[in-house]
C-alpha cells in the first residue's frame, strides 16, 4: 500500500527543480492559467485517461464519457484532469494492431506515473486499447478504475439483425461464394456498423470487457452496457465517484490494481473466458496483463478448466444472439453466479466488495435463454483449448466452440502459405492443388514475422471450394483470429515459423494429424527429418529493415505468443 503521508493533489510527482517549494509554486501557477481557482487547485486530482481518436470508431462518444466521468470526479469533490493517450484503432493500424498495444500500455503506465494524481479512471474498450490500458495500468501506485465504452448496437437489414463483425464475416463467405452480389455486398457494407461502441459480438472487445469485469477493475455491472445507452454515461460518472472515493482512502482501503489482479482473479476471469465463448486473443492479453505482476497463465491448466466449465452463453460468434441481448439478460453477473463453485469469491473488486459479497447481494433478473445455467449450458466445455505436439511444441490454440466438431479428429495434406502475400497471391488460383479435407496452413505471421502476428488466421476458403459449398476447413498458422471470426482454426503456433519453431519447415504434400480430444496437433514427419529442416533454415527477421525506432524496439524484444507477445522488458521481474 501506498504510505498515507504521500502528498495529495498537485503536490504529488512534483517537476525536479531542486527546490520542491518552488516546484508546487510554478506548477500552481502554470494551473492557474487553464482558470482553476485556487479552491479548485487544493482538492484531490483524479485523473481520467482518455484514448479517443479520430482514427478509432468504437470510441466515438469519448467526449461524452469524459465528461460524465469529470461529473462524478466533481460530485464527489475531487478535480478531474483529463489527458490523453495512444489510441488503437482496430482496422486503421498497419501492419496490425498487435503491435502497437505495448506502446500504448507503456504510454499509459508512464503517463499515470508521471503526472499528479491521487486516482485514475481509464477509459477504453478497443480490442487492443483495453488490455493495453490494463497492462499499463497493473503496476500504478494509484487506485485505478475501468470504464468500458461498451459495445455498438445491431442494425436492421432485410429481416434481420446485423452486428460487427461475424456478420461481416458471414456475408463476406457469401460473397466469395457467389451468393451475395456486388450491390448488396455494399449495402451490407453500409449496415453492420451504425452506432458509436465496439463490436456487436462476443468478440475481443467484449470479452476483454467482461474479463476486466470478472478480474474486478471495474464497476460490477457495467461489462455488457451498450456504448449509446444512458447507463453507460451513468457507468462512467460512478467510476469518478469511485475514483474519488479511493483517492481519499487509507491503508487496507486504498485499494491499487495489484491488489485485484491476483493469481486468484486471474482464475475467475479465465473461467469467465471459457464460460461466454470468448475471444481466442484474450488468452495472449490475460497472459500480459498477469505477466506484468509475475502471475503466470497455464495453457495445461487452460486445459483442465476448460473440460470443467461450460459454455454458458448464446452470443455469436459461438452463438445466435449480441452483446445488446447479454445487457437485456442482465449480464455478466449471470454467467457469475452460474460459476460460483468454480469461483474464487474472497477476490475484491474495485468497489472494495469480494466476488462473494457481490453475487450475495446480487438480485438481477437473468433471461436463462441468453445466459444458461451451469445444469443446462449452451455448450457442455469451455470455448477453449491448447494443443500441443511436434508442430507446437509451446502450444496453439482452438476456439472449439466457434468450430466444427467434425473436424475436431482428423488427420489432412498440408497445403503450405510461406506468406501473407504468398496467401493473398495463391488462394484463389484455380488451379491451386487444393480439396476440402487438406489443411491450410500460413507460416511467418506470428509476432517476430513482417506481419507481426495480424488477425489473418481467418485464412479464407479457397474460391473454388468456396462456390462449391465448403464452409470450414482445417486451418494452422501462427497469427491470430479476430474474435468475431469461427471455424475451425487452429491459432498462436509456438515457437512461431519466424523464430524457428516447427511450423516454419512445413512443406505441401506432408501429413498433420489434429485431435482435440487429446490436445494434440502433430506434424507426422520423422524427428530426425523435422531436425534436419530446421538446421536448413534461419529463422526469418526484419533487422535489416527496422534499424531504429519503435519497430526495431518491437522485433528485439517481443514474446510469443504464450508469454503474452509483451515486451521481455516489461514483464515483472522479482
Amino acid at each position: 500500500m501506498t504510505n498515507d503521508e504521500t502528498p495529495k493533489g498537485l503536490g504529488r510527482g512534483l517537476t525536479n527543480y531542486g527546490d520542491n517549494e518552488f516546484s508546487l509554486y510554478l506548477r500552481r501557477s502554470m494551473a492557474s492559467s487553464m482558470g482553476y481557482s485556487r479552491e479548485m487547485l487544493d482538492k484531490p486530482v483524479v485523473g481520467i485517461c482518455s484514448s479517443g481518436s479520430g482514427f478509432n470508431n468504437c470510441h466515438r462518444l469519448m467526449p461524452e464519457l469524459v465528461e460524465a466521468t469529470k461529473r462524478g470526479v466533481l460530485a464527489a469533490g475531487g478535480l478531474p484532469i483529463e489527458f490523453p493517450t495512444i489510441s488503437l484503432g482496430e482496422t486503421f493500424l498497419n501492419p496490425t494492431s498487435l503491435m502497437y498495444r505495448n506502446l500504448m500500455s507503456m504510454d499509459v503506465e508512464e503517463m499515470i506515473r508521471a503526472q499528479p494524481m491521487d486516482a485514475v479512471v481509464v477509459i477504453g474498450g478497443c480490442d487492443k486499447t483495453l488490455p493495453a490500458q490494463l497492462m499499463g495500468a497493473a503496476n500504478a501506485e494509484v487506485p485505478v478504475v475501468y470504464c468500458a465504452v461498451g459495445p455498438m448496437l445491431t442494425s436492421p437489414y432485410d429481416g434481420e439483425r446485423l452486428g460487427a463483425c461475424t456478420d461481416c464475416r458471414r456475408f463476406w463467405g457469401k460473397y466469395r461464394a457467389g451468393e451475395v452480389s456486388d450491390e448488396g455486398i455494399k449495402r451490407i457494407e453500409g449496415s453492420l456498423a451504425t452506432t458509436a461502441g465496439t463490436c456487436a459480438v462476443m468478440g475481443t472487445a467484449s470479452t476483454m470487457a467482461c474479463i476486466a469485469e470478472a478480474l474486478g477493475m471495474t464497476l460490477p455491472g457495467t461489462a455488457s452496457i451498450p456504448g449509446v445507452h444512458a447507463d453507460r454515461l451513468r457507468a462512467a460518472e460512478a467510476s469518478g465517484v469511485r475514483a474519488m472515493e479511493l483517492a481519499l482512502a487509507k491503508g487496507d482501503d486504498r485499494l491499487l490494481p495489484r491488489d485485484i489482479i491476483t493469481e486468484k482473479s486471474v482464475e475467475n476471469a479465465l473461467r469467465v473466458l471459457l464460460a461466454i465463448g470468448g475471444s481466442t486473443n484474450a488468452i495472449v492479453h490475460l497472459t500480459a496483463i498477469a505477466g506484468r505482476l509475475g502471475i503466470p497463465v497455464d495453457l495445461n491448466r487452460l486445459n483442465v478448466m476448460s473440460d470443467e466449465t461450460p459454455v454458458l452463453v448464446d452470443l455469436k460468434p459461438t452463438g445466435a444472439h449480441y452483446m445488446e441481448d447479454l445487457f437485456a439478460a442482465g449480464g455478466l453477473v449471470g454467467v457469475l453466479h452460474a460459476l460460483r463453485p468454480l469461483l474464487h469469491l474472497d477476490t475484491v473488486s474495485v468497489t472494495g466488495e469480494t466476488l462473494g459479497d457481490r453475487l450475495d447481494a446480487d438480485k438481477t433478473w437473468i433471461d436463462h435463454n441468453i445466459v444458461r445455467t451451469f445444469e443446462e449450458p449452451f455448450q457442455d466445455k469451455g470455448g477453449l483449448v491448447a494443443l500441443f505436439g511436434s508442430l507446437a511444441p509451446r502450444g496453439a490454440i482452438l476456439k472449439r466452440s466457434a468450430a466444427d466438431p467434425t473436424l475436431f479428429e482428423k488427420e489432412g495434406r498440408a497445403v503450405v502459405f510461406s506468406s501473407l502475400a504468398d496467401l493473398a497471391a495463391r488462394i484463389d488460383d484455380p488451379d491451386l492443388d487444393v480439396n476440402p479435407d487438406d489443411f491450410l496452413v500460413l507460416q511467418n505471421a506470428g509476432p517476430k514475422s513482417p506481419a507481426a502476428m495480424p488477425e489473418a488466421g481467418y485464412l479464407p476458403i479457397p474460391k473454388k471450394l468456396a462456390r462449391a459449398g465448403v464452409k470450414d476447413m482445417v486451418r494452422i498458422s501462427d497469427a491470430r483470429m479476430s474474435g468475431t471470426a469461427f471455424g475451425t482454426i487452429v491459432l498462436h503456433v509456438t515457437p512461431e515459423a519466424a523464430d524457428g519453431g516447427p511450423l516454419g519447415v512445413v512443406r505441401t504434400g506432408d501429413r498433420i494429424r489434429i485431435s482435440v480430444e487429446n490436445r494434440s496437433i502433430d506434424l507426422l514427419v520423422d524427428d530426425a527429418e523435422i531436425a534436419k529442416r530446421l538446421e536448413e533454415i534461419k529463422p526469418e527477421t526484419v533487422q535489416p529493415t527496422h534499424k531504429r525506432g519503435y519497430r526495431n524496439l518491437y522485433m528485439n524484444t517481443v514474446t510469443q505468443a504464450d508469454q503474452g507477445v509483451d515486451f521481455d522488458f516489461l514483464v515483472w521481474k522479482d
